[in-house]
C-alpha cells in the first residue's frame, strides 16, 4: 500500500532536515521531500539530499562482506558471509590485542552519520570495553568550539528563525547557499524587511554572488579584521556601554589592547582596503539587529580558534545580544545536553585489558599515527562513518600507512570509497533510511527521531548491530551489549537538564521532532549568562592577538617564495564531504582550480589548461578555472574529491599538511602554501 512516513536527514549539515518519503507498493522509496511542518526545514531539499534515493538504489551499493583479494588500495575483494567475516575480524582484533597491546587497535570515525547511535553509540561501547586507543575526533568543529567556549563560556547560538529580523547580516566564512541553506529564507526575509547583507570570505561563492557586499579577505586572516573592528568602535566609542557595564569583564583593557590594530595595519594582512573596515565596523556597531553567521570555514586556518574567538566576542562589545536577531551563530550543537555518558560507556574502560583509560590519538595526524607512532605502533584500524583516504590531510602519509602489509583494516562502509580499497574485510553498512537513530543538529534547535523506512540493501547492517555483532564475538558479557536502539535512545533522553524536559521517545515518536526546551526567542546572552566564571563575558584583552600562519604569504617568507599561492579547499556545494562526491557531474566540479587572471597569465594558464598544483608534500592535477572570484595569490579546489577518480589518482589533500590549528587541535586546510604550473 503506498504511504508517506517521516525521516531526518543524517548527512554533516547544520540544517538535519526533517524528511518525508513515498513508500510505493512494493516498499520502495519513490520520492524524498522537506517537511513542511518543520520550521526550519520549510517543505524543501538541498540539491544533494534530493536526490539521496540514487545513492540508495545505486547499482554501487555494496550488498555483502567482502574479503581482499588484490594488493591493498586495488579494490579487489570476494564475497564471504558475515559469519566469516565476524569471525577474522574478532580473531584478528584478539591476537593484535594480545601481542601488541589494545592501544595498538584505532577506530576511526566520523559524522558520515550525525545520528547519536551510529556516530557512535555501541561502536563506542564495544572500543572501550577492547581498550582501543581512543579516537580524538577533530577534523571538523573543534578548532571553533575552542575560539567559542573562549568567547563565551557556553557555545549558545542564534536560532536561525531570527535571522529574519536581523537588520545586517554578515556571512563570515559561510556558504550559506552550498553547506547551510535553510537558513537562506530567513535572509531572504531579512532583506525583504530592509536588511542589508555582507559575506567575508577569501572565495565569492555562490552566497558572496548573492550578497550587497563582498570582502575578500585574504586566507587565515580574520582574526586582524576582527580586531581592527573592535579598534575603531571602541575609538569612535560605539561600543553598547550599558551592556559592557553589566555583562562584561576588562572593556577598558581590551580598548588598549587593540588602539595599535589600525585599520591601516589589518588592510596591510587582510586585502580589504582600511576604509572598508571603518565602514564595515561602524555599520555593525551602529545597526540593530546585527546578526553575524560564522562558519568553520574561519577555523581552518593555523589561527582558527583566535579567529573564531575575536569574531565571537563582538556581538558583546556592541550589545547585539539584546535583541531577536543579533549575536553570533556558530553551532547549536550545545543546547542538546543529552545523557551521551549513558551512550558510550567510558565506565567499560575499566573492564578493558588496560584498566584505564586509553591514549588519545588525533584524527588530523592519521598519518602520523599509521607510520610514526610506536608505543604501541597501530596494528588494527576500523573505519566507519569516514573516508580518511579522500577528506584527511597529508594524503601521502596515509595512503603509506594505508599500504603497510601489517596494518590490519577493516571499513565499514556503503560503496568501494578510496578507503574501502585498502580495506582487508569490507561490511556492508545501511543508510540513514535504513535504520534507527536519534538526532540533534548543530543550525537549529529541534530533537529528531527516525525509524528505519525502507529496507536495507543486500546484507548491509548498521552499525549498533555490527558492533553488538562483534561484541558478542569479542566474547564481551556486559548486559550492555544487549541494548537495543531505544533502550540506548532512552538513556540519552535521562537527563536533569531544563533543555530536555517533557523530551521522551514516546514524545519522539509521535511528533517525530520537538523544539527543545528553551525559550522562544532564545536570547543565551541578553542578560549576561555567560558560562565563565564571572558569568560574564570576559574579553581577557591579554591574550588577544594575531600571528600570520606559517604557511602564508605573510609567514614563513622562505615557504611562500617557493610556493606563493595560498590554496583554499571548500566544501563542495553539491557533495556532503565525500558522500556523493563520486557522482560524474560532482567529480567534474571537484576537480577544478580557481585562479585569479593575474595568477593564471603569470603563468600562462587560461580556463581549461591542465595544472599541475603542487608543494613539498605533494601534487595533484586540476582543470583550471580563470576567475576573479578568488584574491590575487589565492586558488580554490574543492576539499573532499575522491582521489582514484582523478587521473593521477590524487586530491587536494595530497596537498594540505598535518599541521594543527592553535587550540582544538584541529586540521589547518587552509593554511597551505602552493604553487601551479600549466601541463604541456
Amino acid at each position: 500500500m503506498p504511504r508517506t512516513v517521516h525521516s531526518v536527514c543524517a548527512l554533516d549539515c547544520p540544517d538535519a532536515c526533517s524528511l518525508l518519503i513515498d513508500i510505493d507498493e512494493h516498499g520502495r522509496g519513490s520520492r524524498l521531500r522537506g517537511n513542511p511542518a518543520h520550521p526550519v526545514t520549510r517543505g524543501f531539499l538541498c540539491g544533494k539530499v534530493a536526490r539521496y534515493l540514487e545513492h540508495e538504489y545505486s547499482s554501487a551499493r555494496l550488498l555483502h562482506p567482502l574479503r581482499r583479494t588484490g594488493t591493498k588500495g586495488e579494490g579487489c575483494f570476494a564475497r564471504i558471509s558475515w559469519d566469516e567475516a565476524l569471525g577474522e575480524i574478532a580473531a584478528r582484533l584478539q591476537a593484535t590485542s594480545v601481542e601488541y597491546g589494545s592501544e595498538s587497535i584505532l577506530p576511526y570515525s566520523y559524522a558520515g552519520t550525525c545520528g547519536l547511535l551510529n556516530y557512535g553509540g555501541m561502536s563506542n561501547r564495544f572500543f572501550h570495553r577492547l581498550g582501543a586507543s581512543r579516537l580524538d575526533r577533530t577534523i571538523c568543529s573543534t578548532t571553533g568550539m575552542a575560539g567559542m567556549n573562549d568567547a563565551l563560556g557556553h557555545r549558545y547560538s542564534v536560532e536561525p528563525e531570527q535571522f529574519r529580523h536581523a537588520k545586517l547580516i554578515i556571512a563570515w566564512g559561510a556558504n550559506i547557499m552550498g553547506t547551510n541553506v535553510h537558513l537562506w529564507p530567513f535572509i531572504v526575509e531579512a532583506r525583504r524587511n530592509g536588511a542589508k547583507f555582507y559575506t567575508i570570505d577569501p572565495n565569492q561563492n555562490r552566497t558572496g554572488k548573492l550578497s550587497d557586499r563582498h570582502y575578500a579577505i585574504q586566507p587565515g586572516t580574520d582574526a586582524a579584521l576582527a580586531l581592527a573592528m573592535m579598534h575603531v568602535i571602541t575609538c569612535d566609542g560605539l561600543e553598547d556601554r550599558d551592556y559592557i557595564e553589566r555583562h562584561t569583564l576588562g572593556f577598558s583593557e581590551l580598548k588598549e589592547r587593540v588602539r595599535d590594530w589600525t585599520p591601516d595595519r589589518a588592510a596591510q594582512l587582510t586585502g580589504i582596503p582600511a576604509k572598508d573596515i571603518v565602514d564595515l565596523a561602524r555599520e555593525y556597531a551602529t545597526t540593530r539587529p546585527a546578526a553575524i553567521r560564522l562558519n568553520y570555514g574561519v577555523q581552518r586556518s593555523e589561527r582558527g580558534a583566535m579567529s573564531v574567538r575575536t569574531i565571537a566576542l563582538l556581538p558583546a562589545l556592541t550589545g547585539a545580544w539584546r535583541d531577536p536577531g543579533g549575536g553570533v551563530q556558530l553551532s547549536t550543537s550545545y543546547a542538546f545536553q543529552l545523557n551521551r555518558s549513558a551512550i558510550e560507556m567510558p565506565e567499560l574502560q575499566r573492564s578493558s585489558p588496560l584498566g584505564r583509560e586509553a591514549r588519545m590519538v588525533n584524527m588530523s595526524r592519521l598519518g602520523e599515527a599509521l607510520n610514526t607512532v610506536n608505543d604501541p605502533p597501530v596494528k588494527a584500524l576500523v573505519v566507519y562513518n569516514s573516508n580518511p583516504a579522500a577528506i584527511a590531510p597529508d594524503q601521502n602519509a596515509i595512503r603509506q600507512g594505508l599500504r603497510r602489509d601489517d596494518l590490519f583494516t577493516v571499513v565499514l562502509e556503503q560503496v568501494l570509497t578510496d578507503t574501502a580499497d585498502f580495506a582487508d574485510i569490507v561490511l556492508p553498512a545501511t543508510t540513514f533510511l535504513e535504520h534507527t537513530d536519534i538526532y540533534t543538529a548543530y543550525g537549529h534547535y529541534y530533537l529528531q527521531l527516525a525509524r528505519p523506512v525502507l529496507t536495507p540493501a543486500g546484507e548491509a547492517r548498521s552499525n549498533q548491530d555490527v558492533f553488538r555483532l562483534l561484541a558478542a564475538r569479542m566474547g564481551f558479557t556486559e548486559p550492555c551489549f544487549q541494548d537495543t536502539d531505544d533502550d540506548m535512545i532512552r538513556a540519552a533522553l535521562a537527563t536533569t537538564h531544563p533543555h530536555l524536559r517533557g523530551i521522551t521517545l514516546d514524545a519522539l515518536e509521535q511528533h517525530h521532532f520537538m523544539r527543545l526546551n528553551i525559550p522562544d526567542p532564545f536570547l543565551p546572552f541578553a542578560e549576561g549568562g555567560f558560562g565563565t566564571p564571572s558569568g560574564k563575558c570576559e574579553f581577557r584583552a591579554e591574550t588577544l592577538d594575531y600571528t600570520p600562519p606559517v604557511e602564508s604569504r605573510n609567514g614563513d617568507a622562505s615557504l611562500a617564495a617557493r610556493f606563493p599561492l595560498e590554496l583554499i579547499s571548500p566544501k563542495a556545494d553539491d557533495n556532503m564531504n565525500s558522500t556523493m562526491a563520486s557522482r560524474p557531474e560532482n567529480d567534474a566540479h571537484n576537480g577544478c582550480l580557481t585562479l585569479h587572471p593575474a595568477d593564471a597569465t603569470a603563468r600562462a594558464i587560461t580556463t581549461g589548461d591542465t595544472v599541475r598544483v603542487f608543494n613539498q608534500r605533494g601534487e595533484c592535477t586540476l582543470k583550471a578555472v580563470v576567475d576573479e572570484t578568488v584574491a590575487r595569490g589565492v586558488v580554490c579546489a574543492r576539499s573532499t574529491r575522491w582521489p582514484k577518480l582523478a587521473s593521477d589518482g590524487n586530491s587536494v589533500n595530497f596537498l594540505t599538511s598535518q599541521r594543527l590549528t592553535d587550540k582544538g587541535g584541529g586540521p589547518a586546510f587552509y593554511s597551505c602554501l602552493v604553487q601551479a604550473e600549466k601541463i604541456l
